[in-house]
């Protein structure tokens, strides 16, 4: 059985804004996210996409 967080617990592990995982979520960004009952389901094992508004060696 897979273990889910919620939006709001991965913004926290993430250290972003909670729109900002919805956002992930809707763009299906996030490997194994479902979404029931308007809740984002993310698997607890789920790494942190990469940011791809960055560009790598600007700081």
């Amino acid at each position: 059985m897979f273990e889910y967080m919620t939006a709001q617990e991965a913004a926290e592990k993430w250290n972003v804004s909670l729109r900002w995982v919805q956002r992930l979520c809707k763009e299906s960004r996030i490997d194994g996210v479902i979404n029931v009952n308007r809740v984002w389901l993310i698997p607890k094992k789920a790494k942190k996409p990469a940011d791809v508004r960055l560009k790598k060696g600007i700081e």
